[in-house]
């Protein structure tokens, strides 16, 4: 199998890459890696797996995503994106990468002909703010930001090629991933990764929003769990239903807080306090209860507990 990734040396990239050379890809997605073409605008290391070539360059560049699908890709896994803070400050850029490239990509892959299948990374931002009392799956997208808008843009865009029969689509609104690391990423919602690495480190933490504020809350390595469950969805299940919510965590900060403090000490309690800054509190902490029961049905999951997500959360 001819796998791309897009973003591939971003927060997720990385660890999708760990798991799709490790040994039981092939378990998940029913054939071994042959090549694997990593796409980004640079890498912070040399890969070393003779499967992998790496492809340096801008997304939106038609010479670049030409180099990048030279193998002719079987699944694409198209993650890069500039976030949602990112992407309100420059408008150009972010309505360049996240839908500009994101058609260009869709369109070399509808002229090599190959129908590969293709993993997009929506985001929750579709629904904007101020949202309803419950989201569920029929929730129509109100986006309230450029980022939600392109990102649902390209969920239509994976559905009409899907229909179309260029492509096998599945898109997954992500919900805020921790815990990121501490570097400077554009996301807005990057304080719910701080929040738990500084806490777990026994260090002192300013939440700017509420202790009753709730959010969605998903580890990196399960949504590398589900974007690996979504390429192996049945092709008659993804033609049912091209967009798919991710059954998040629904906890409050405080609860959050409570499981780091069952695992490391009750001294945890006394290192956090709560400043609200209410454009945060409104976009990230006044989440509703997502219910989805055709994504439980069709195989996707959430961390389990909140000590297991703190725990996977902090996985290296």
């Amino acid at each position: 199998m001819n796998v791309l990734i897009t973003g591939a040396d971003g927060f997720i990239g990385r660890k999708l890459i760990e798991r799709l050379l490790a040994t039981d890809a092939e378990t998940v997605l029913g054939k071994p890696v042959k090549t694997l073409t990593l796409l980004d605008q640079r890498f912070a290391a040399v890969a070393t797996d003779s499967r992998v070539t790496q492809v340096e360059g801008d997304l939106g560049s038609e010479q670049t995503l030409l180099r990048a699908c030279l193998a002719r890709p079987d699944l694409v896994f198209h993650l890069a994106s500039i976030p949602g803070g990112a992407a309100t400050k420059n408008f150009e850029l972010g309505l360049r990468v996240n839908l500009e490239a994101t058609i260009a990509l869709l369109e070399v892959l509808r002229q090599q002909g190959n129908k590969p299948r293709v993993v997009f990374a929506s985001t929750i931002g579709v629904y904007g703010v101020p949202m309803p009392e419950v989201i569920d799956e029929d929730t129509l997208p109100e986006p309230s930001m450029s980022y939600g808008a392109h990102k649902w843009i390209g969920e239509i865009l994976i559905s009409d090629y899907s229909l179309r029969g260029f492509i096998d689509g599945r898109s997954l609104r992500l919900p805020g991933i921790v815990s990121r690391p501490p570097a400077p990423s554009g996301m807005l919602s990057a304080f719910l990764s701080d929040m738990i690495r500084e806490l777990w480190a026994g260090r002192s933490f300013t939440c700017p929003v509420g202790a009753e504020g709730r959010a969605w809350w998903m580890s990196r390595p399960c949504v590398v769990d589900n974007i690996l469950h979504a390429a192996s969805l049945d092709p008659a299940v993804a033609a049912a239903r091209r967009t798919w919510l991710l059954p998040v965590m629904h906890a409050s900060m405080e609860e959050v807080v409570g499981a780091i403090a069952r695992q490391r000490g009750d001294r945890v309690l006394g290192n956090v306090r709560y400043e609200r800054n209410e454009a945060l509190q409104a976009q990230f902490a006044n989440l509703p209860p997502l219910r989805c029961p055709k994504s439980l049905a069709a195989g996707f999951r959430n961390d389990g507990t909140l000590e297991s997500l703190v725990q996977r959360a902090l996985e290296a």
